[in-house]
Formats: structure tokens, sequence, C-alpha cells
């Protein structure tokens, strides 16, 4: 029996009960922010997630997107290059990237966290946090946004 260790910290036995979930996390900077491109880039996520089986989070402000996407490869793939190409976009950088068992955000197309999350303040981002974390912190940071979203869902 073969294991695997996930960049995510998972260890898996039979790597062929693996499902093909992939889940990544990556940054970039907004070009022009306002409520009506965020609109746009809300609808257009969760119309092109839905097709593609893609589910996630973003996390956004004025000066940063921190989104985690997950979904079958392929579709991961061509969905994280749709958005390099989209000049909405500035400076889109891959944070994490592995595979996982199980998806945070599977009940949604795109879940919507207006930067109220546990993220690093405008100050430390131009200071170069997002170079310095690890993939594991991006992780975290979801984990933490995922269990509040699961809270809130549930009325807590």
């Amino acid at each position: 029996m073969s294991h695997h260790v996930s960049p995510f910290g998972a260890v898996f036995t039979g790597v062929t009960d693996i499902p093909a979930i992939q889940q990544i996390v990556y940054s970039s900077r907004p070009f022009g922010f306002d409520d009506a491109m965020l609109n746009g880039v809300l609808v257009d996520a969760r119309r092109c997630n839905a097709r593609d089986g893609v589910s996630g989070a973003l996390i956004c402000r004025q000066d940063v997107y921190l989104q985690l996407l997950e979904g079958p490869d392929g579709m991961l793939q061509n969905t994280f290059a749709r958005i390099q190409r989209d000049d909405r976009h500035l400076e889109v950088t891959m944070r994490a990237s592995g595979f996982v068992r199980s998806r945070m955000f599977g009940d949604w197309t795109m879940f919507h966290d207006p930067a109220k999350s546990r993220i690093w303040s405008a100050a430390e981002v131009a200071d170069g946090a997002l170079d310095r974390a690890s993939s594991e912190d991006y992780i975290k940071i979801f984990e933490q946004l995922a269990e509040d979203a699961n809270l809130s869902d549930r009325g807590a």
C-alpha cells in the first residue's frame, strides 16, 4: 500500500483512492477596484464555476484578492488560466497548490468575504506579507473562513 503526503499535510493511504480534487490558492491585485467591478468578478466566477464543477472563496478588498479554488484538476487549471488572462487581476501569483480529499467550500460556487477575515492589513501587504507567508499560512486563512461560514450558515 502506498502513502502520499499532500502539500497541505494530509497523509493519504492507497493513492488510487484519492479523488482528483485539486485545491489552489492565489493572490492578485485588483485593477480598478469598485463595487461594480467586484460584482462582475463574482457573477462571472459563480457562472463559470457552476458550469465547471469548481467551488471556492474570494477574500477581497481594494489592495488584494486572495482566492481559494477547488475542483477537478483539468477544470481548475482552465479556471486559473482564465483568471491569469483577466485584466481585472494584476500580479496573479500562485500561493498554494495540492490535492485534497474533500472541498472546503463545496456548497459555494464562490463564497465572498469582503476582507473581514483574518488576513494581513493593507500596510502589511504593501510591506511584502504575501511573499513571506507559507502555503500553510494561506490554507489556514481559508480553513478559518470555511469554519466561520459554516457557523454562520447554522445560525451560530
